[in-house]
């Protein structure tokens, strides 16, 4: 039989205990569902009461979400169940360390990574020239690069963000699309439009899309350009052909830096045709300055449901007897 322990944590008197429990102890229950633990809160203590380890682990995350507090943080549903998380999987790095991590700062709000993945994410960004970032939907892998990407501009890093998509359902022939060159690709990039305005306001992002800071443009307009002093993604980069994923990284010039995101998952090209994205690391392995971040379930941050869905799929394709049609 497990030893039962029971542990007191005296909470700081400057920290509203509201702030640690959750409006009417939402936050307090659902450490107790987590990790199976007695939790008493009175005053300014919390008593713990349960197994020697789960104790142990309730105690290490009340420590953490109370230095989170003191650091000015806010604890939400959703940041605490991703903290509960990181505990029960004793991740190498601690919530504290990943979300006190600011990606931008701007219009008021700080953007930070939420899970040990997107940390090590955003580690990739600040020290290498060329990083791929692979994985399912709802990873925060375009956001976090645009949130990067964007702080680099305000900070005069770079003096150009260009954003670039393949345009795979019109085939990348946009002259029978009406239109100028932005509604023709207007469909494909809206998603870097919507986050962009959260980030800089829609009068700020076509102010500088005018001025030329801000280029946004399908892949096929890339041929031929030497990008200098800019800050380059491009993203679904899973429909890409390997020959396109070759035009777009010798683009690169100096002072310049890119980001390149997709789910090797959801490739829309005609079947025949290899993915750029899924050869790129055999490639690319051994060059200095190029780094891999890979993002799987545990870095969704939509709904928890989302989480369960894409291990679904994971497991239905492991499943799959060889020769099975489709990728």
């Amino acid at each position: 039989m497990s030893e039962v322990v029971e542990v007191k944590m005296v909470v700081p008197h400057n920290q509203p205990m509201v702030g640690l429990l959750g409006q009417e102890d939402r936050f307090l229950k659902m450490v107790e569902d987590a990790f199976g633990c007695r939790i008493v809160a009175r005053g300014n203590e919390i008593d713990i009461k349960g197994d020697a380890r789960e104790t142990d682990s309730c105690t290490h995350l009340f420590e953490e979400l109370i230095e989170l507090l003191e650091e000015g943080l806010v604890i939400t549903t959703e940041n605490l169940a991703i903290a509960i998380d990181m505990v029960r999987r004793g991740e190498e790095l601690q919530p504290t360390e990943v979300f006190k991590e600011a990606v931008l700062t701007a219009r008021g709000k700080i953007i930070r990574p939420k899970t040990v993945g997107q940390k090590k994410y955003v580690e990739m960004m600040r020290s290498a020239t060329i990083v791929f970032s692979i994985g399912p939907a709802g990873t925060g892998k375009t956001y976090l690069a645009l949130a990067y990407a964007v702080q680099c501009l305000l900070d005069k890093r770079v003096n150009r963000l260009i954003l670039t998509r393949p345009a795979v359902e019109a085939g990348e022939k946009l002259g029978f699309l009406p239109g100028d060159l932005y509604q023709k690709v207007d469909p494909y990039l809206r998603p870097l439009y919507d986050a962009l305005y959260e980030m800089l306001s829609a009068d700020k992002f076509h102010r500088m899309m005018d001025q030329g800071i801000i280029e946004v443009a399908p892949l096929a307009f890339m041929r031929g350009r030497t990008l200098n002093d800019s800050f380059i993604i491009l993203d679904e980069a899973q429909n890409t052909s390997p020959e396109q994923m070759k035009m777009f990284l010798t683009r690169l010039g100096f002072g310049s830096r890119a980001v390149i995101t997709g789910d090797v998952t959801q490739i829309d090209l005609p079947k025949e045709m290899q993915s750029g994205l899924r050869v790129v690391r055999d490639i690319l392995r051994d060059i200095d300055g190029v780094s891999f971040a890979t993002l799987d379930a545990s870095d969704v941050v939509r709904h928890k449901i989302v989480q369960q869905i894409v291990e679904a799929y994971k497991d239905y394709e492991t499943r799959r007897e060889p020769g099975t049609p489709g990728r």
